[in-house]
């Protein structure tokens, strides 16, 4: 069973209609990138998958074991957030909060997870800093580690690049990758670039108000939608590690 099963839901927001009819899955190992034009529905769908918002119509089930508090999840970030006065150390450790319940204390356990977070995101040089002072690049950083301290199972990412100069994306990209492949830790990221989007996810989910999209990174190159978005900036070889698997367009 999938870790994420969405069956033609209908999602509103206010009193509008934003997505509608719309399906799909996401399975233990999958490396997911939504797309989509500004007020496609992006934000709402991301608020369902983390159970912040029921869906108006249709399913949503998670499976495979998958707790919603097992989501690790890393929101955009607001200036406010950017000017949060606490330690790098206590950015990530709050990571550790979605599991605790009642306890008040981190256990040593959490601490020595965050730490080895820390490594893996190259930051226990930080640990000290105030997390104000960083830059986006090493902001992102804390804020994916601190979501790791949440799951081993799934993480969700919400414009993880927005504001960052294209070697620190290209870099926090490679560190995505890493996270999927060597710790096989499932990805969902909501994201504005098309292009990277294909050369670097498994599968696509393109959301929109008249048409949608739920497979493969090839077969959405080939789609009309994909062409449409993509025009000829992603050429079919720059996405061979992609899975080819059958897919279709969804109309609405």
């Amino acid at each position: 069973m999938a870790y994420i099963t969405c069956d033609k839901i209908t999602l509103r927001y206010e009193a509008l209609t934003v997505l509608e009819n719309l399906s799909f899955t996401v399975s233990q190992g999958d490396y997911l990138c939504i797309v989509g034009e500004n007020g496609s529905g992006k934000s709402t769908l991301m608020k369902c998958l983390l159970g912040l918002k029921p869906v108006d119509g249709g399913k949503l089930t998670y499976g495979d074991g998958l707790k919603r508090n097992e989501i690790g999840y890393l929101p955009q970030q607001s200036q406010i957030q950017r000017s949060f006065p606490a330690s790098v150390r206590e950015v990530v450790l709050s990571g550790c909060l979605n599991g605790k319940g009642l306890h008040p204390f981190y256990t040593k356990a959490e601490k020595e997870r965050a730490a080895e977070q820390m490594r893996c995101l190259n930051i226990t040089e930080l640990a000290d800093r105030s997390y104000r002072e960083l830059s986006g690049g090493q902001q992102q950083r804390v804020l994916l580690a601190r979501a790791l301290c949440a799951t081993k199972k799934l993480l969700l990412l919400d414009e993880p690049l927005t504001g960052l100069d294209p070697l620190v994306a290209t870099e926090l990209y490679s560190i995505l990758q890493h996270i999927h492949d060597a710790h096989g830790i499932t990805v969902i990221m909501v994201t504005h670039d098309v292009e990277c989007a294909v050369r670097h996810a498994q599968s696509i989910l393109h959301v929109g108000k008249k048409e949608s999209f739920f497979g493969s990174c090839a077969a959405y190159e080939k789609t009309p939608l994909g062409k449409r978005f993509l025009g000829d900036a992603v050429e079919p070889e720059h996405c061979e590690n992609c899975v080819h698997e059958h897919a279709e367009v969804q109309h609405e």
